[in-house]
């Protein structure tokens, strides 16, 4: 009876999915008449590497192989991976070469104090995610550009998980499938390091029956370690705003990750989140007047009560 490793199963399911996307006269071969696949054989990627069908389709189905680095090379060539996408491959291999009974460490993803602090301070928008894109912690100016995540419970205040089931996050993100791939290669390169981490198979299970556009997505394999980047956000207040992003670690491996969207300043953008700021604490102040209208006027005037996040 085969036995079937996460790591093998990953590994298989991205060579496929790159198997599938390459055509006979991209790697030199002619197509030849009545081709049933859109992509190559797998007999067409074993001779291009180097190696036997039988082998290749092992590693392809998920059976227990633990192919050599050389190997490895051989089919990142044959498959023409970009240097993102050969990283990914040698992940998967080597971790599938571990015994799959090995235990991962699993701690809690936690926000430090400090962190916190940090947010509270900055002029920008920013928040903290979790290595499954779960927004940890945010400031009020991300409040102000994302939307507010407190309403939502906790495990639903997922990037992926809102911009895929939440309408306006789609009229937010006029780039929506773009910047819906570059969540979701973040999400594979996470997977890639431990693919049956229960909260990844959370998100991805539900998604998958939830969205059609995901499963479209996720289906063709896209890995990005992305850690910056330019990003078109359109704001019912404020208009259009193009901001850069960046990704900062925080301590813990793999720990959370701090998202940090900044514009040039003195350009309309900048000035745009300035808006937007005001706008945010207006109503803010606005709410916390009607709620609580026994507070000072001092601290309703200035948005002074304190929030927890």
């Amino acid at each position: 009876m085969a036995v079937y490793h996460p790591y093998a199963r990953e590994l298989g399911d991205f060579l496929r999915a790159r198997r599938g996307r390459l055509r006979p006269q991209d790697v030199g071969l002619e197509p030849g008449p009545r081709r049933k696949v859109a992509g190559l054989r797998r007999e067409e990627v074993a001779l291009l590497a180097g190696l036997s069908t039988d082998y290749y389709q092992r590693m392809e189905q998920g059976r227990e192989v633990r192919p050599s680095d050389e190997v490895l090379d051989a089919i990142a060539s044959a498959l023409d991976l970009g240097d993102e996408e050969r990283r990914h491959l040698f992940t998967l291999a080597r971790a599938a070469r571990r015994p799959a009974a090995v235990r991962t460490r699993r701690a809690p993803e936690r926000v430090p104090d400090s962190t916190r602090r940090l947010l509270h301070v900055m002029s920008t928008p920013a928040v903290v995610l979790g290595r499954h894109l779960d927004v940890l912690a945010w400031n009020t100016l991300a409040e102000a550009l994302l939307g507010d995540p407190a309403p939502l419970p906790p495990g639903r205040r997922n990037m992926l998980i809102v911009l895929f089931e939440d309408p306006g996050a789609r009229a937010r993100c006029p780039d929506w499938e773009t910047t819906a791939l570059q969540y979701i290669g973040m999400l594979r390169a996470a997977v890639a390091t431990d693919p049956t981490h229960p909260r990844a198979t959370a998100i991805i299970g539900e998604l998958s029956i939830r969205s059609a556009d995901f499963r479209r997505l996720w289906a063709r394999h896209e890995v990005r370690e992305t850690v910056h980047g330019t990003k078109l956000f359109r704001h019912p207040q404020v208009g259009e705003i193009i901001l850069d992003w960046d990704v900062y670690p925080l301590p813990g491996n793999p720990g959370p990750v701090l998202l940090v969207y900044t514009a040039e300043p003195g350009t309309a953008d900048d000035e745009r989140i300035r808006l937007l700021a005001s706008l945010h604490a207006t109503r803010v102040a606005q709410q916390v007047q009607a709620e609580r209208p026994w507070l000072p006027d001092v601290v309703r005037r200035e948005g002074l009560e304190p929030r927890t996040r």
